[in-house]
């Protein structure tokens, strides 16, 4: 037997290239490309349609706090979803570090040939664990999304959407989302 492998930390995420985003899950260092223009698209149409009602409180419930890309730590996990949100009674107030240290309430993976493995394999479990409700993975390539939310630690499909679908899905089901917006 070889020697034991050195758990990845925090510090080995200042060591990863620029355009690359560092997240350690299980004490692996993952470092994966910058996403792709229609993988950022997916993410920039989404957040367009949830901030105005879950945000900003126009025509939806307000309430919320949306980020992209951030740090999230989870336990001795980091992960960085591509969004992620928070209804704004449990976002903290301040924090001390470059990562926030509460699950989000609801998140979206956008799936992409590289990171399609990590996000579902590896990080919906992980998920899971820490007790974030709401999961979606959309994937630009297929043209689309299924919708998840957490019942006693298992990830329960609410819905899969496909190309032109108009989706109402929880969190988020008082307001109708044009698929068809989301492919470049």
């Amino acid at each position: 037997m070889g020697p034991a492998k050195e758990l990845a930390t925090y510090k080995d995420l200042y060591s990863i290239p620029e355009d690359t985003i560092g997240e350690i899950i299980g004490g692996e260092l993952i470092a994966t490309p910058r996403p792709a223009p229609r993988h950022s698209h997916v993410v920039t149409i989404l957040s367009e349609e949830l901030g105005p009602p879950y945000r900003r409180g126009r025509s939806g419930p307000g309430g919320w706090i949306f980020l992209y890309e951030t740090e999230i730590r989870l336990g001795e996990d980091t992960v960085v979803p591509d969004l992620a949100g928070w209804r704004k009674e449990r976002f903290p107030p301040q924090f001390e570090h470059n990562w926030i240290p509460v699950s989000p309430d609801w998140l979206c993976e956008v799936l992409s040939p590289g990171s399609f493995r990590s996000d579902k394999v590896k990080k919906m479990p992980l998920y899971a664990r820490h007790g974030v409700g709401y999961i979606w993975l959309i994937d630009p390539v297929a043209m689309a999304m299924d919708a998840f939310r957490l019942e006693s630690g298992r990830w329960s499909l609410l819905g899969s959407f496909t190309e032109n679908d108009k989706v109402r899905v929880e969190p988020f089901q008082e307001i109708e989302i044009d698929l068809g917006d989301f492919w470049v």
